[in-house]
């Protein structure tokens, strides 16, 4: 694992955003933040699981959560401007934001990716997560020190057999890393791709349904990067795609 020790309240006065939280590496990453000082916004598409690890974080008596309702399938530019606005007016800044959200789409020979899957993993991989940048980094910039952590991929940076739009995608997202952070790179917001690595999460189950999952590492055991990432220990990586594992 990603050799980082963690300091407690590492994040106090922090406020962080993190997409895909009601599940899996957002919901473990959501919650790390908020034991660690952070006031996290909670963004994801299925409520009850925004809620469920709403009231988790409420009954650890940590700072309140906010929640964001958004399926980044169906969202558009003015839904991500309007809630870069109000998280504005309600936080003053964005100290963070984990683009983690991601859809897989199928697993299946390049000559059968299905136009309409295609569309839509590109969509909620791509698309969105430029939108969703492009309306927060106003947000980051208020802030004293940023992070913004894009989530990448193995099949990101060398191509394999049947994970074709998926594997698109990511190549895409790390591409979308490096120009923000080259431009950015002498300011106060650093950008860089988090590769998670093989991790017990249901896109994983889906992709792999006869692996034997307690061979994978868990979304706990990958929290050291997420955190590091997100601390002041971090202020002078940029532009990196660092593995989790």
């Amino acid at each position: 694992m990603f050799d980082y020790s963690i300091t407690e309240n590492c994040l106090s006065n922090k406020t962080i955003l993190v997409t895909g939280a009601g599940a899996g590496i957002g919901r473990e990453a959501a919650l790390s933040y908020a034991k660690l000082g952070a006031t996290v916004i909670l963004l994801g598409k299925t409520v009850s699981k925004l809620e469920a690890v709403y009231d988790e974080i409420i009954a650890l008596k940590l700072a309140d959560p906010a929640i964001v309702p958004l399926d980044l399938k169906g969202a558009t530019k003015q839904n991500y401007i309007d809630m870069a606005a109000t998280i504005v007016s309600q936080f003053g800044k964005l100290d963070g934001v984990l683009l983690n959200a991601s859809m897989l789409g199928e697993l299946t020979p390049f000559a059968q990716i299905h136009e309409q899957i295609f569309n839509d993993v590109m969509q909620v991989n791509v698309t969105a997560q430029y939108l969703l940048a492009q309306a927060l980094i106003p947000a980051l910039q208020l802030a004293d020190n940023a992070s913004l952590v894009f989530t990448s991929s193995g099949v990101g940076n060398q191509g394999r057999a049947y994970w074709g739009a998926y594997s698109i995608s990511k190549f895409a997202t790390e591409g979308l890393m490096q120009v923000i952070a080259d431009e950015y790179e002498n300011s106060s917001l650093r950008v860089n791709a988090i590769n998670p690595g093989a991790t017990k999460t249901n896109m994983r189950a889906s992709a792999y349904p006869a692996e034997n999952k307690d061979k994978l590492a868990t979304p706990a055991d990958i929290m050291p990067l997420y955190v590091y990432l997100m601390s002041d220990d971090s202020l002078t990586v940029n532009g990196k795609t660092l593995k989790a594992q």
